[in-house]
């Protein structure tokens, strides 16, 4: 499978899964949908359906009209989201077929909306999967608790996502890496790992690049909403539990200026 990036609005990221023996595509969050059909053109493929994080506008605000411009497009969103445009809903465990390799599963990853999904995503055998995590997990951070709580987010982030093969490939919703990096030394100034994402994220950016994808491996060691079952980071926060630490640390994220 091969997957591109299209940035969008200021700036979110949609996705191009495509499965490359049928030239078949998912969209994910095509929130421009113009801008998506116009990179499907140009690699050849053919739209076959959408891939809705959550009900957020940036992300579901393209459904109606990309239904327009592609008649009969199937466009998946979560049970409980009220996705904009939905015609199929799924749930946690539901899976999707693309073409002929690609297969697509469903996970339920509830807090920053109470119905967000997850896709998790393989090809072949010899190919690393991917996941699509919305705004449940950034590079380095997660989305805030616009519906949910810190045991909702503990277990999305560190028991769903975390529990992924360490290869997983990590494409989020928007471009945040750069501060997300900065806030999350402020919590690990030490880690050199972070310190060293930090400097490779900068580096990107000046260049007009993108940060993603990371892996689910580079999360665990350099993200601190993914950290929290570490004594020590719950010590640097003064809390006593992994979820206490995670709604912690996001009080903190949300106060942050850097």
């Amino acid at each position: 499978m091969k997957i591109q990036h299209i940035p969008c609005l200021e700036d979110n990221y949609s996705y191009l899964i495509v499965d490359e023996s049928t030239k078949e595509a998912a969209a994910v969050d095509p929130v421009e949908p113009e801008k998506i059909l116009e990179a499907a053109n140009s690699y050849g493929v053919t739209l076959k359906l959408v891939l809705t994080t959550h009900h957020h506008w940036d992300h579901a605000g393209g459904n109606e009209k990309i239904k327009q411009l592609v008649p009969g497009i199937k466009v998946y969103g979560g049970s409980i989201d009220n996705v904009k445009g939905c015609t199929d809903k799924v749930e946690n465990g539901d899976k999707v077929s693309l073409g002929a390799d690609v297969t697509i599963l469903a996970l339920h990853t509830p807090c920053h909306t109470k119905g967000h999904i997850s896709y998790y995503v393989t090809g072949k055998e010899d190919e690393h999967p991917a996941v699509f995590t919305g705004d449940t997990l950034f590079i380095a951070s997660c989305g805030k608790f616009f519906e949910g709580t810190a045991e909702q987010m503990y277990q999305s982030l560190n028991v769903t996502l975390g529990s992924l093969p360490k290869t997983t490939r990590v494409y989020c919703g928007h471009e945040y890496s750069v501060k997300n990096l900065q806030f999350a030394l402020t919590l690990e100034p030490d880690n050199s790992r972070t310190q060293q994402k930090l400097t490779w994220a900068q580096n990107q950016r000046q260049a007009g690049q993108a940060t993603i994808p990371s892996t689910i491996e580079d999360e665990l060691e350099t993200n601190p909403f993914m950290r929290v079952d570490l004594p020590e980071i719950q010590e640097r926060v003064g809390c006593k539990s992994p979820v206490e630490a995670l709604g912690e640390i996001r009080k903190r994220k949300d106060n942050w200026r850097g």
